[in-house]
């Protein structure tokens, strides 16, 4: 029995955690599976290119060669769905770009001039939406549905826009690769679909490559995508007749003759006429790699200009894995925390590190792999990351006993700058020793400050001088009951969280958005907060949910209420909770809802300003309210 397949374990396992290569496809075979692998060893992070070819496949399989057991690299693979094709829907006027568009809101993103993927974008003239395998058009002016287009990639969530064109992003969910839903599976590949938007949206490129999706930063009309890819392996598993011992020493052959097109992301590039071309996505001298890995994972950076062709994205790869992508105007950022999940309680746990890779985005065309360097602990998110006047600052935690369910493992977290010396990032500064027994639930850096949030039962909000980067230090800190999953700032020495209120046992009330004066960074307060019991945030786990839009000191965070104490039998309610802030003091306006329909989610995802609008979009269609007094102008529904 075989199948074509990389499993979990590979992503798990990544290329950049980096292991010392023992062992070779013809050692005697032993029946033994993943868990029982040599144990991963961490160590510097320093990027090389291969000679030839040649070269590339010797290390790739001599370094894979250990981890092959008797399910190939895991025992779960990812299943491939989907094939649909596009059809533009009747249009009615369609939006041109040319048209003045009035001041509007954009996606909630990390860096100001860096754009980031999200399930809704506007120019001020149109709002474009990609929700249940379609891409929907809707004209601002006349506030009606201009176009609907069954995409190529139902599963798509994610899109960017720019002038007439879109670029549709679709992809393997980490949460579904993860397994957060059991039984869960990701589809296999990433489709990126590029949609001219000047009458009826059409497309006019689809381009489909192996692995996993993890992010896209936008900067003007230049894209740059990352993906994560492992090998195509046709692993032999025991069944069928096939013994474990039988099925060990198969995979081991397949490692042993598999050609380094095996490792290599493949694509498959459609263009508007339909013609198809396919191949291996980077060549062997595009592929950078550490001197010790473990050859399961490797990331791809691929860049593209909206005005041209999609193209095949001129791939720059490295033999690494990563979770978490950071941009800013001149450098890219990926960073690998190394994610390894202990099975067994006699399976070692090594120390967390996460190793970051820095790519120079300055220039036109594809990326260049600048430096690489490494850190102790585990980032949150992409807001663990912030570059400041040539230094990286990056929050982690780390655990000194992971995986052990037994008791919890003891933690901290600490803030490290890294600076650049030729090809390697290294630390010329670091605070630790924050929020002992908790994990990080929160960073935000401003400029030379930054702020840490902790959480275990109380919230520790941090405060920390980076003015200095070789001596950082923390100045302040705040102890409230709850906690902010997102911190944002609001100008003037504030600061806005939202997360969640708790008991002093730390159990979770409801939703809590919070005003922080920050302005003495050695005395944080809160000066302001709002509480919706029984409710929780999609901007707890999403930035791009939020949206704060000063000019109109107006503050709009999406809401999920549910059955309290007081209230057991009230079904699930979504809408967004629309705030005033002025004069430190939140006022609510009211929540603002959809009508939706039984077979679509009742949560109301994201909001946008549109002149003197409130654009508030769910997934059974997009509502129009007016910012005074929040009257509804318009429903424009998906179906």
């Amino acid at each position: 029995m075989t199948r074509w397949s990389w499993g979990r374990r590979a992503a798990l396992l990544g290329g950049a955690a980096l292991v010392a290569v023992v062992g070779a496809a013809s050692a005697a075979p032993t029946v033994f599976d993943v868990r029982e692998q040599p144990p991963v060893r961490n160590v510097p992070v320093e990027l090389v290119a291969y000679d030839t070819c040649d070269a590339a496949l010797a290390e790739m399989r001599a370094a894979v060669a250990p981890h092959v057991g008797v399910y190939g690299l895991g025992d779960q693979g990812y299943l491939t769905v989907e094939n649909g094709r596009a059809t533009a829907g009747t249009p009615k006027a369609a939006p041109s770009a040319d048209r003045a568009a009035p001041e509007h809101s954009g996606t909630n993103v990390h860096e100001a001039g860096v754009d980031e993927p999200d399930l809704v974008k506007t120019d001020g003239r149109r709002v474009v939406t990609v929700a249940d395998g379609k891409l929907r058009v809707v004209d601002v002016a006349s506030r009606e549905l201009t176009g609907t287009l069954d995409l190529p990639a139902g599963f798509a969530s994610q899109l960017l826009l720019h002038g007439d064109r879109a670029l549709v992003i679709a992809g393997s969910s980490m949460m579904l690769e993860r397994g957060l839903v059991p039984g869960d599976f990701a589809p296999e590949g990433a489709t990126l679909t590029l949609v001219d938007l000047k009458g009826a949206p059409k497309v006019v490129g689809s381009l489909k490559v192996d692995g996993r999706y993890l992010d896209a930063r936008q900067i003007g009309d230049v894209v740059r995508v990352v993906v994560h890819s492992g090998p195509r392996l046709p692993w032999v598993y025991p069944a069928d007749g096939v013994s474990e011992a039988e099925a060990l020493i198969r995979n081991r052959e397949v490692v042993a003759t598999a050609p380094i097109e095996s490792w290599l992301p493949h694509y498959e590039l459609t263009g508007e006429d339909g013609s198809r071309t396919a191949g291996s996505l980077v060549a062997c001298d595009r592929v950078s790699h550490p001197r010790q890995h473990s050859a399961t994972s490797m990331l791809s950076v691929l860049t593209f200009d909206f005005p041209g062709e999609l193209g095949t994205g001129d791939a720059v790869s490295i033999v690494a894995d990563g979770d978490t992508v950071y941009g800013t105007e001149n450098s890219l950022y990926i960073a690998d925390d190394h994610h390894l999940v202990p099975n067994v309680r006699r399976m070692p746990a090594p120390p967390t590190t996460t190793a970051i890779h820095q790519f120079d985005i300055s220039q036109a065309g594809p990326p260049r792999h600048v430096a690489s360097g490494q850190v102790t602990g585990s980032p949150l998110n992409q807001y663990a990351l912030s570059e400041h006047r040539g230094h990286l600052r990056v929050a982690t935690t780390a655990f000194d006993a992971p995986g052990v369910p037994e008791q919890p493992p003891a933690s901290q977290s600490a803030v490290t700058v890294l600076k650049r010396d030729g090809a390697k990032l290294v630390e010329v500064g670091k605070v630790d020793g924050l929020g002992v027994g908790e994990r990080i639930y929160s960073v935000r850096f401003v400029g030379p400050v930054g702020y840490v949030v902790t959480f275990r039962q109380t919230d520790p909000l941090y405060t920390l001088d980076l003015s200095d980067p070789a001596k950082p230090r923390k100045v302040g800190e705040l102890k409230i009951n709850g906690y902010s999953a997102y911190l944002h700032p609001a100008g003037d020495g504030k600061l806005i969280g939202v997360g969640q209120e708790a008991t002093d046992q730390g159990r979770t009330q409801g939703t809590q958005v919070s005003l922080f004066d920050v302005a003495n960074a050695a005395a944080p307060t809160r000066i302001a907060d709002h509480h919706v019991p029984g409710a929780s945030s999609e901007v707890e786990y999403d930035a791009h949910a939020f949206l704060y839009w000063p000019a109109r000191d107006l503050l709009v965070v999406p809401v999920m209420t549910y059955p309290t104490a007081e209230k057991p039998t009230s079904p699930p309610s979504g809408g967004v909770l629309v705030l005033r802030l002025r004069d430190n003091t939140f006022t609510s306006l009211g929540t603002v809802r959809h009508t939706s329909a039984p077979d679509h989610d009742p949560g109301v995802r994201r909001a946008l300003v549109v002149g003197e609008d409130l654009w508030t979009v769910s997934a059974a269609g997009a509502q129009v309210t007016r910012i005074d007094g929040l009257a509804q102008q318009a429903w424009v529904p998906f179906s």
